[in-house]
């Protein structure tokens, strides 16, 4: 049975300042397709395309301590492999945890007035970053309170993925949210590239300070140009945020409205597949380099050479993974994201070393490069999904009512959709600690298949109730 969609509006005319960069936006409908196409379209590309740079930057800090600790040693500190894996955890608590806030803070702020916020306030922690770098002296418990602001980072997904999908169509919102949540994503990889590149010379000049002696290379590096250079980018994208984009006033909603998610059941079936989709993206970009350390530094790879390149292709899936999805399904690309991982880490387990065999480096990284593109794929799936499930049961349950009932039932789904993304990827964001944290309290491989089997049920839960003939909730 189809689904009725709310009859347009009438043509009205818009008052060009009301949409202007900056302004609170009181009037907004992108499924009337006169106003999507004389106003709607502008202003909702210029909000994705300030969001998604604040975004990445976002990921750059809560990621930064996943190719810092690759270093911390060489230049003195004299940390367990333990301790390093901790390190690298840390900010998946504080990210998670802030992102339960970010979910429900953003819509009663205002999304422009909270993304300038959320951006600024990370220049803190890349100062403090910078300057505890430069001294062997700094103790743990320091360096591991920094990594927990770090992860402060990790949170502005939550509130930036609500947002941007109040501005599209329902036709739209897989592809928007892809290229949102997608190119925010290679934050992960920007930082696994570019900081490695930075702290190999002075290129910040004396204000950055002196250099540190690379004991295993024999060479001086600047291991806190790897935070310094991102402050002046932080400031530069908050005055863009502020300035540029816009507050809906449709996004806007108080906690007590927000909250009935936590009765919905697809809220949580949702966030359990989240979980296995981006929970595994940002917990296997988080504990990567180090596996790469461990494993196979001996035969001469190096972390900082090939582990920016997983999340690079992840990154680009999400955005694959929600278009497709506007093609196919959402369901059914979510249930090949989940296969596609299961495989992909079979192949990882059996290329480790394991006793006297050194393994292989070459079907380990292809094995994980595989895992990063089918968890994009589901990233951007799953995010497909939310609003379509939210708005046909909605207006299902609107059908026969009226006009008026139909555009209440449009704008209660938005609002769910958009707490629901919000809360899942916060749940979900738990992966950046869970992940590199297994693989420091028990045998990588044994991690591996612990993860395999959690896809398994994943893929039950999406068959059941989305993509089976019959399903409750076919998305």
């Amino acid at each position: 049975m189809s689904i009725p969609t709310p009859a347009p509006s009438p043509v009205r005319s818009h008052r060009r300042e009301t949409y202007k960069p900056g302004a609170t936006i009181g009037d907004w409908r992108p499924e009337d397709e006169g106003f999507w196409q004389s106003t709607g379209r502008t202003v909702a590309q210029r909000n994705l395309w300030v969001s998604i740079p604040a975004l990445m930057l976002g990921f750059v800090v809560w990621q930064v301590w996943s190719v810092t600790v690759v270093k911390l040693n060489d230049v003195g500190f004299g940390f367990s492999k333990s301790q390093l894996f901790w390190l690298t955890a840390i900010p998946g608590i504080t990210g998670g945890t802030f992102r339960i806030l970010y979910t429900f803070i953003g819509p009663i702020f205002g999304e422009r007035k909270f993304t300038a916020f959320s951006t600024v306030i990370l220049i803190a922690p890349m100062l403090w970053l910078g300057f505890a770098l430069q001294d062997t002296g700094t103790p743990y418990w320091e360096l591991a309170l920094i990594a927990a602001v770090c992860g402060i980072g990790g949170a502005n997904f939550a509130s930036s993925m609500a947002n941007i999908g109040f501005f599209f169509p329902k036709r739209e919102k897989g592809s928007a949210n892809g290229l949102n949540g997608g190119l925010g994503n290679l934050g992960v990889s920007v930082v696994q590239l570019v900081a490695p590149l930075v702290v190999t010379a002075a290129v910040l000049g004396a204000p950055a300070g002196g250099p540190q002696r690379d004991a295993k290379e024999n060479t001086d590096i600047w291991l806190q140009n790897g935070a310094f250079l991102w402050v002046p980018l932080l400031v530069i994208m908050a005055l863009l945020a502020w300035f540029l984009m816009n507050d809906l006033r449709v996004a806007a909603a108080p906690f007590s409205q927000q909250k009935i998610i936590f009765k919905r059941k697809h809220n949580w079936l949702m966030t359990w597949l989240y979980v296995g989709t981006f929970g595994s993206f940002i917990g296997f970009a988080a504990g990567l380099p180090l596996l790469i350390k461990n494993n196979f530094e001996a035969q001469g790879y190096q972390a900082t050479t090939y582990a920016w390149i997983g999340p690079f292709v992840g990154a680009l899936m999400r955005w694959a993974g929600g278009w497709l999805s506007d093609k196919v399904g959402g369901a059914r690309v979510t249930m090949l994201s989940f296969v596609g991982m299961a495989a992909s880490l079979v192949v990882v387990v059996f290329a480790l070393p394991s006793g006297g065999d050194q393994g292989s480096f070459w079907a380990f990284f292809i094995g994980f490069l595989a895992a990063f593109a089918f968890s994009g794929l589901g990233n951007g799936s799953t995010f497909r999904q939310i609003p379509v499930i939210f708005r046909d049961q909605h207006m299902r349950e609107a059908e026969g009512k009226g006009a008026e009932a139909q555009a209440a039932a449009l704008k209660q789904s938005e609002m769910e959709a958009g707490a629901v993304t919000g809360f899942s990827s916060a749940i979900a964001a738990y992966g950046f600690f869970f992940i590199p944290a297994m693989f420091a309290a028990m045998a990588v491989t044994n991690a591996l298949w612990l993860f395999i089997g959690f896809y398994a049920t994943c893929l039950a839960v999406c068959w059941w109730f989305y993509a089976r003939p019959g399903a409750e909730a076919p998305s």
